[in-house]
């Protein structure tokens, strides 16, 4: 190149500015305080979950409250749908009853059977792998007899004792407009605030899930049951697909069980 060309530096030309001042080194990030406490909350969720041994079975609650019956129905399906899973077993437990025994006869509420015991305390979650909740709406949100169950368990939220524990929904409602998913979806916030993972069952069930030859409650959610003024009871596909939720829970449970590290 002529002169004033420019193209081709010299060799022997040298920057003084990288040859005196190198660059300065690039400091090292602190993690903020806000960081180092989700870290130690996360580290203390995880170590707080039992390793299971090859004998002993994974353990999901199935917690419900029921009031006449719909929803204690779906229930017993499920926990025979989850303990078709090997290695999974389900237990069932009442959410403690708010209502007096005078008010409840004045409702009509059948006496409940004794075989399922209430949960005798909110510490009991700790010791699950994972969780069915069941409910009826109360203008499409949960009962509040489930609602104070949920409301008692500050401390485990506290320590984050639930967080990366699946659960799932299933409901009762009245009407076919009642609440079906609204119902299942406003209870998502009770999860969100303890860290646990919401499991829906999609449309996993297959063909059932779009059966219109007959009312059939039920949604992507999880599984429904139509009461109607109360005397209707589930129907075969209704408990066809909560037996279907235990089993798909069981499977997700377990799934997740293998991967937790």
């Amino acid at each position: 190149m002529g002169k004033g060309g420019g193209c081709v530096p010299s060799k022997k030309k040298i920057s003084k500015s990288t040859s005196q001042n190198p660059p300065p080194p690039i400091p090292a990030v602190e993690p903020d305080s806000a960081t180092n406490d989700a870290v130690s909350a996360t580290e203390s969720a995880r170590d707080s979950v039992p390793e299971k041994t090859q004998t002993q079975n994974l353990k999901i609650f199935i917690i419900f409250y029921s009031m006449y019956g719909h929803v204690e129905s779906l229930a017993r399906k499920m926990k025979k749908g989850v303990e078709a899973v090997d290695g999974v077993e389900a237990v069932l437990y009442r959410a403690p009853e708010t209502l007096t025994e005078e008010v409840l006869v004045q409702m009509r509420a059948p006496v409940k059977d004794d075989s399922i015991p209430e949960i005798p305390s909110p510490d009991e979650l700790a010791g699950a792998d994972g969780f069915l909740f069941g409910f009826p709406t109360r203008y499409g949100s949960m009962a509040a007899q489930m609602k104070a169950f949920f409301d008692s368990t500050g401390q485990l939220w506290r320590e984050q004792k639930l967080a990366g524990k699946p659960a799932g929904f299933f409901v009762s409602t009245g009407t076919q407009g009642g609440g079906q998913e609204t119902t299942a979806w406003t209870a998502i916030t009770q999860l969100a605030h303890h860290g646990m993972l919401f499991v829906p069952i999609g449309y996993t069930f297959g063909a059932g899930m779009f059966k219109m030859d007959s009312i059939r409650g039920g949604t992507p959610y999880g599984a429904g049951v139509f009461a109607g003024d109360g005397t209707r009871e589930a129907s075969e596909t209704e408990l066809a697909l909560a037996e279907h939720q235990g089993k798909y829970m069981a499977a997700v449970v377990k799934k997740l069980q293998v991967h937790i590290i």
